[in-house]
């Protein structure tokens, strides 16, 4: 798991091949984690709870594609 998919952590090299950089807080394990770990904005709600998988980079990477298509974070609010 990535653990920290955001814009920031995207890029595109000269052949327009996305690659994902910054794996400082990857993790591999078959089991659920319970860390706390990422950027707030994009992270998934399972994390927050404190049991998550992989699935939580999807989540991520809904956030960041919601992010692109619209031009604004798809959770607007004060907490």
């Amino acid at each position: 798991m990535h653990r920290d998919i955001k814009p920031d952590n995207i890029m595109i090299t000269e052949e327009n091949t996305v690659r994902l950089i910054d794996f400082g807080l990857a993790a591999t394990s078959q089991a659920k984690l319970t860390a706390v770990a990422g950027t707030p904005y994009y992270m998934a709600p399972e994390v927050i709870k404190g049991k998550y998988g992989a699935q939580s980079d999807l989540w991520s990477l809904g956030v960041v594609l919601y992010t692109l298509v619209s031009g604004y974070l798809p959770f607007q609010g004060d907490n």
